[in-house]
């Protein structure tokens, strides 16, 4: 008697388990409520969410994607961050220093004139404010970004609804991400690598950190700079740099994809102008904004950084480590648009070596890399990237000290832990695989194919 082998589940009965293990420990994180308090319990969950993470873009990638699979991932994506919004942001206070620069607008003064310290402001030093580190610099945030801030503090001045503008940033990527799949372009796992990665949920829907806004606007740039619509693009990445500085390094592949300035005037026209109207209410101060710029660089360093400790620790200098690491960014940024490499192959590749190089790399800074890894599809390659957006969590342990006894400084056992695992499985690419510059000029495809191929790569 022929016997046949059970059929595995569809992808969105796997969808569905998955979603409900992912929804558990994000309910949980909502119940601890304080996640600085509870930071050990808020790692543990955290790299808990991160294999079920990992686990579901591994079935989703082997079993036949269906529309059901689809609206599931997308409406579960959007469900995990409703979970997340309400908590008041503990993990981070970045969003305090964001109220701090709403409100003195809201007084008429200029973010960029004016530090926590400063004796005229003695009355909003709250005790929300005396927490955030840098009392003597003036705000290092870009115009966009302080539009929205003033505009937050106005309607939404409360912690928690203060992040609205970042998470709905984040549902804007989603969204986009979202369309590109329904188009044919992707596969329903590559939705799942930015919806479900729990680092992404957390910084966003619970922290409420404004990279969310550059996200937003360079995804969405990247997308329509495939196309034709090359004004809107080029304008997107203008509001990308204006919202936070990183996507700045993509200028010069854009600028050669639209072949200026031969041609393509009006899309520079265009993003020159709404840079100028952004940059219009801080133009008293902007040129102050460079010098506080230098000044963080030199008082913020040493903070979860990899590969620029290394180089800190031969060269014996800060200047020089940050130098090499700047020259790096740059070359790369101007060989990706000699070559005219994919966008969102370009984007991955700058903004993965600026986070190796950097002397600050936060954990919600690996948010960067993550909607351009779901744009190109997972490799051999990108996969340790996935796993290192898990192992950031690692990273929060500088909490514990830090809550107990006022001491920030990153334990080297535990950048050991968060890196190392990462760096060993890309040097066991590096012997074991092709090289991955091979295909990095590769175009995205067009469409995507429904089903799993046998000699598809997969994670």
């Amino acid at each position: 008697m022929k016997t046949t082998s059970p059929r595995p589940p569809s992808q969105w009965l796997r969808a569905l388990a998955l979603a409900v293990a992912l929804e558990a420990a994000f309910a949980t994180l909502a119940w601890l409520g304080n996640l600085e308090v509870y930071v050990v319990e808020t790692i543990a969950i955290a790299l808990g969410a991160g294999i079920v993470y990992l686990v579901s873009l591994y079935a989703f990638e082997h079993s036949s994607d269906s529309r059901r699979a689809f609206w599931l991932i997308l409406l579960a994506s959007i469900a995990f961050r409703l979970t997340l919004a309400p908590l008041r942001p503990t993990l981070s206070d970045d969003i305090f220093r964001y109220r701090f620069d709403g409100h003195v607008q809201a007084l008429g003064l200029n973010p960029y004139s004016v530090r926590p310290d400063d004796p005229r402001l003695s009355a909003l030093v709250t005790r929300s404010i005396r927490q955030i580190p840098g009392h003597e610099i003036r705000s290092i945030y870009p115009p966009l970004s302080q539009l929205v801030f003033a505009a937050a503090w106005r309607f939404l001045p409360n912690p928690a609804a203060f992040k609205a503008p970042f998470l709905l940033a984040d549902l804007a990527v989603l969204l986009l991400l979202a369309w590109w799949t329904r188009r044919g372009h992707a596969r329903n796992y590559q939705l799942a690598i930015y919806g479900w990665n729990p680092l992404v949920v957390v910084e966003f829907a619970s922290s409420g950190h404004n990279d969310a806004l550059a996200l937003a606007a360079t995804v969405g740039a990247t997308v329509l700079i495939i196309g034709p619509r090359r004004v809107l693009s080029t304008t997107l990445l203008a509001a990308g740099v204006l919202a936070k500085a990183f996507p700045a390094v993509l200028v010069p592949l854009w600028l050669t994809r639209l072949k200026w300035p031969r041609q393509n005037w009006p899309a520079v026209l265009v993003a020159g102008g709404f840079a100028a109207i952004c940059a219009w209410p801080y133009r008293a101060a902007l040129p102050v904004a460079l010098a506080t710029f230098h000044q963080y660089q030199s008082s913020f360093r040493d903070n979860n950084a990899s590969i620029y400790l290394v180089l800190e620790r031969i060269s014996g200098s800060h200047q020089l480590a940050l130098g090499l690491g700047v020259g790096l960014v740059a070359g790369l940024a101007l060989w990706a648009a000699a070559r005219r490499v994919d966008p969102a192959r370009a984007a991955f590749l700058i903004f993965g070596t600026i986070l190796l190089v950097s002397p600050n790399c936060y954990p919600w800074y690996f948010t960067w890399v993550v909607p351009f890894i779901a744009l190109v599809g997972v490799s051999r390659y990108l996969v340790p990237w996935l796993m290192l957006t898990i192992l950031q969590f690692l990273s929060y342990e500088v909490l514990i000290n830090y809550h107990a006894f006022g001491t920030w400084q990153f334990r080297p056992e535990f950048l050991a832990l968060t890196y190392g695992p990462f760096y060993a499985w890309l040097l066991w690419n590096a012997f074991t695989a092709p090289p991955p510059w091979s295909s990095v000029g590769q175009r995205i495809p067009v469409s995507a194919t429904p089903s799993v191929h046998p000699d598809s790569e997969s994670i």
